[in-house]
């Protein structure tokens, strides 16, 4: 059994916050959308990228564990290396019928993703993580985004544009595929892939608050 001065230190170290200048923020992905997303919270951080492989993410997990365990596994692995830094890092999924879309492998899986979501509603999940000094925190975003019916033509012609080939559901809200979406339930930054209340709610955690520094 834990004495009381144990059971103080191992509360304090589930408590405790930390402060580390912008500079040592570290983003754990080569996104370009998370990157410019997290430039709303952060004038410097670097970028990183995780060689976590999002294949090896169980099978048997939900959208909501999915998320959350690669984000997890993405910023142990770069906070490892850098382990004077705190690490952000996210993962995204779509959903539809319960079944999971991750980025498609070619144009055909793209084509096939993109069948799956027309005319209908489905889910978009991030997954987001921060770390350091030892310390994790995580949540998840879900919104609900409806899709404009598609047939075989606007399929073909918004894969040409190669917009679809490194995105989750293979479109991307931000750019040529916003045409394809008739609206969104809940948070636009989460489907774009960096949801910006969840990580800012994250951060205080670490005792980090973005606009107390503008």
């Amino acid at each position: 059994m834990l004495d009381k001065a144990s059971l103080a230190a191992a509360f304090a170290t589930l408590t405790r916050r930390i402060r580390l200048p912008q500079t040592n923020v570290v983003l754990a992905s080569a996104s370009p959308r998370r990157r410019e997303l997290l430039c709303l919270l952060f004038d410097e951080f670097r970028v990183v990228p995780s060689e976590f492989d999002e294949s090896d993410v169980p099978l048997e997990l939900g959208p909501a564990e999915h998320v959350v365990h690669s984000s997890l596994m993405k910023a142990r692995d770069v906070a490892a290396k850098h382990p004077e830094s705190l690490v952000i890092a996210a993962d995204t999924v779509v959903v539809v019928d319960g079944t999971i879309l991750g980025k498609p492998i070619d144009a055909e899986d793209a084509a096939r993703m993109l069948r799956l979501l027309g005319g209908r509603v489905h889910q978009v999940y991030t997954g987001v993580s921060v770390a350091a000094n030892g310390i994790e925190r995580s949540g998840f975003e879900c919104t609900d985004v409806t899709f404009r019916e598609l047939d075989d033509d606007i399929i073909a012609r918004y894969i040409a544009t190669g917009e679809p080939m490194d995105k989750a559901g293979a479109y991307a809200i931000q750019g040529k595929g916003s045409v394809l979406i008739k609206g969104i339930s809940g948070c636009y930054f989460n489907v774009v892939g960096l949801p910006i209340y969840l990580l800012s709610r994250l951060l205080e955690e670490f005792d980090i608050r973005p606009l107390e520094d503008c």
